[in-house]
Order: C-alpha cells, then sequence, then structure tokens
C-alpha cells in the first residue's frame, strides 16, 4: 500500500501539461470492440481504470499493445466469447461499457455489476432500459448482467433523467443496430461529443452528440483509424484550483478552454486571474479568495466531478459559501477528512456550508474516492505543515502521474510505501 506525503504551503508555480480524458477513455477503449478492423489511440492517460480496460479486452482475446507511452494498438477481431471476467469487471464503474459494445457486435454480453468508487446508488435501469427500446433483453445470472437480442432494431430512447452512462451505452448498442435511433434527454458532456467523434471516423452515423437529441442510423461496418483522445477537462480543472489555493501562478497546457469555461467562470468569481489561450489556461491568484455559491449541474453546467476540489478551496476563501451537489448521494464524505485538518463545513443532506477561515492545518486523512482524494492533495498543498493522504489508489484511477506533475510545479510530494499492519504482527 502507498500514501502521499505532502509539506504544504508553498505556492505551485510554473507549467503541467494534461493528459488524456479519462471519461472520453474509458469509453473508447470499450468502443474499439467496434471495429471491424485494427485501430490506435493517441493520448491514451496513463491510468489504472484503463489499465482494467485494456486487461478485460486482452482477457476476452482482443491484441492490446503498446506503441509508445500513451499510444496504444488494439485488435479486437479476435474476440469470440462476449463476457468480462467477473472480478475485473467489479474493480471500475465504466466496465458497464462492455455491455454496450459488446451488445452491439455479438447481441450478447455478460458483465458482472460494476465497482469503482462508492458514490452512493448509481443504478443501470436506464442503460437496460436503452437496450431493451433496440429489442435487447436482461438478466441478473449470479451476479452478472446477461443482455441478448436476436437482432438490434434503431428505435425511440426516452431517458427519463439525465445519464451520461446511460447516453454512453446507447450510442455504442445502436451504431450498427438496425435503422435510425433516436436519444431523446441525452447527456452532452465532451467525452460524449469524444466518443461520437471516434465512432463517425470509424464510419458511423451519429449526429447530434453534445445536445439532448442524438441521431444515429446504424451501419454495418466500422473501418479501423488512429484517434487522439480530448484532454481530460476534469484533471486541467483541478490543476486550475491546486493553483488557485495555494495562491499560486500556474500554466495548464493541452487543454480545450471552451470545455472549462463553467470552472474558469466559477474561479473568476472567488478573485482567481484566469487567462484563456488556444490550447492553454494561465491561473494566478493576487488577492484573497472570496466566497460563493455553487450548484452543480449536468454540462455544460459545474461538474460534479470539481465539487471536492472546488468546495476544499473555499474552504481557505473569506466568508461562507453555499455548495448544492444532489448529482451523486455521497459526494460529501470526504467531508469528514477536511475536519480533520481545521475546516468548517456542515452537510446537511445535500448542501454543504462552507465558513471560510483562510487556512488549514497538515493531517493524516483517507481518500474515500477519486475526486475526494484529489481534493485532499489540494488540501495538503495548501495546508501549513504535513498531510498524509492514504488510499491513493482511488486517485491513480483517474490522475496520470500526479505526484511527479505536481513535483514539477515546486510542490513537495513523495509517494511513500506503506507497511502491511497483519504482515508486520504476523513477522514480529
Amino acid at each position: 500500500m502507498e500514501k502521499f506525503v505532502i509539506n504544504g504551503g508553498k505556492p505551485l508555480h510554473g507549467e503541467v501539461t494534461i493528459s488524456g480524458a479519462k471519461n472520453a477513455a474509458v469509453a473508447i477503449v470499450a468502443a474499439t470492440i467496434l471495429c471491424d478492423e485494427p485501430c490506435v489511440l493517441e493520448n491514451v492517460p496513463e491510468i489504472s481504470d484503463i489499465t482494467i480496460c485494456m486487461k478485460i479486452l486482452s482477457s476476452m482475446g482482443a491484441v492490446v499493445k503498446l506503441v509508445s507511452k500513451n499510444t496504444v494498438y488494439f485488435d479486437t477481431r479476435g474476440i469470440t466469447k462476449p463476457e468480462v471476467p467477473y472480478e475485473l469487471a467489479r474493480s471500475m464503474r465504466a466496465s458497464t461499457y462492455f455491455l454496450g459494445t459488446l451488445l452491439g457486435r455479438f447481441h450478447n454480453a455478460y458483465v458482472a455489476m460494476p465497482g469503482g468508487c462508492d458514490l452512493g446508488d448509481r443504478p443501470i435501469d436506464q442503460h437496460l432500459k436503452a437496450f431493451a427500446s433496440l429489442g435487447a433483453q436482461h438478466e441478473l445470472e449470479n451476479g452478472q448482467v446477461h443482455c441478448h437480442a436476436d437482432d438490434l432494431i434503431g428505435s425511440q430512447i426516452y431517458f427519463d433523467f439525465n445519464t451520461v452512462g446511460g447516453t454512453i451505452n446507447a450510442i455504442m448498442a445502436a451504431c450498427k443496430a438496425k435503422g435510425l435511433t433516436i436519444i431523446e434527454n441525452a447527456a452532452k458532456e465532451p467525452h460524449i461529443v469524444d466518443l461520437a467523434n471516434f465512432l463517425n471516423s470509424m464510419g458511423a452515423d451519429i449526429r447530434g452528440a453534445g445536445t439532448d437529441v442524438i441521431k444515429i442510423r446504424g451501419v454495418g461496418y466500422l473501418k479501423g483509424i488512429t484517434y487522439g483522445i480530448i484532454p481530460d477537462q476534469i484533471e486541467a480543472g483541478t490543476y486550475m484550483v491546486a493553483a488557485a489555493a495555494t495562491k499560486g501562478d500556474v500554466l495548464i497546457k493541452n487543454v480545450i478552454p471552451k470545455h472549462l469555461e463553467s470552472i474558469t467562470a466559477k474561479l473568476r468569481k472567488v478573485g482567481v486571474t484566469v487567462i484563456e489561450n488556444d490550447e492553454s489556461v494561465h491561473v494566478k491568484v493576487e488577492g484573497p479568495l472570496l466566497k460563493t455559491s455553487l450548484k452543480t449541474m449536468p454540462h455544460p453546467g459545474f461538474p460534479t466531478d470539481m465539487q471536492p476540489q472546488f468546495s476544499t478551496m473555499l474552504t481557505l476563501a473569506e466568508g461562507t459559501s453555499i455548495v448544492t451537489d444532489d448529482i451523486f448521494d455521497n459526494r460529501f464524505k470526504y467531508v469528514s477528512e477536511l475536519r480533520r485538518m481545521g475546516a468548517d463545513i456542515s452537510v446537511d443532506g445535500t448542501v454543504a456550508v462552507i465558513q471560510g477561515k483562510g487556512m488549514l492545518q497538515g493531517a493524516p486523512v483517507v481518500a474515500t474516492d477519486l475526486r475526494a482524494g484529489a481534493a485532499l492533495i489540494i488540501a495538503g498543498l495548501a495546508a501549513n505543515g504535513t498531510t498524509e493522504v492514504e488510499n491513493i489508489h482511488f486517485v491513480e484511477r483517474g490522475y496520470e502521474c500526479i505526484d511527479k506533475k505536481l513535483r514539477g510545479l515546486g510542490a513537495d510530494i513523495k509517494r511513500v510505501i506503506v507497511p502491511d499492519v497483519d504482515h508486520v504482527r504476523m513477522s514480529g
């Protein structure tokens, strides 16, 4: 087991380059199953969720080769059994995307109920509703979801609420279905647009991605291509907030500024200077951080995946801030850890009231999920003294080389191996 040890209180300075988008990559890697030829993906982030996705493909018979650090070759023609290994599926939430791709290619899919971060009840009923609209049936068998269909026929799909995963799965299942599929109340996140661009580049006919109505006309063949994944909106936002929380001066490179608009707007509201360039943003703080109100919303609103990081920064602001996040049930689990560092935050259901104190104190803390881990790292960077962050495997699900990148900005952060307590007792 490993942890991060951070000696805080040092403003971040310099340049950092953003990696490929986790949320786009997990969908696009799964979508290689639909390709009838080999394909190559560039700007693939080196994170544990992608490692698991590649292990899943390899275990099913695909050829997966690392061309270079962030470029990967995929040939999925050798897959014959449409079943994701049970333990691999359970280790990540995005394993559900293999339902859509396997169903789209084989009209048959076995995938275990997914794992990942504990963010409350995140059912896949809307995914299954979409598959049913296309003519598929499903059963739960020994902890696995089994989806199957004689044929997939284009249809009308209406989501009861905004669902990113459901929209992605519906696109992947429908792109080879017979006829026209219309998805209404579709999610509009940048990674959905990136998935559609990837599939369209191979010959799919998907229109309207990025709006709430997506039209897909099924095709019979998808050709092999080389495709570059978009930069990670949430990684970029995390470094923007880290720069602000430490009152630093950081140039964040390889970004799409339009994807960051909701984050940029909120940072400016709390007194942070954000200068947008073509493919970078420059973040610096020259005065005090100010209070604000924040409510997470589906894209293009403020993303729930940025709420823990932003709320952490608000503990350093002047005055009382109100944060509302009702996207996931357990999004405020990290608050008890921030309180160990002196934060004054009270939570009532989906609302957090943050009394800004202007400072945090280093302490031992434990990451409860991916974005909570990023928030605690930001807290450690800004705090006086030493902070130890445990459960960093959560962080490595979505951030490539975060400790190395932060050291490049002048942070005092190191990775430390924590002895296994039970092993030490037995050895003693």
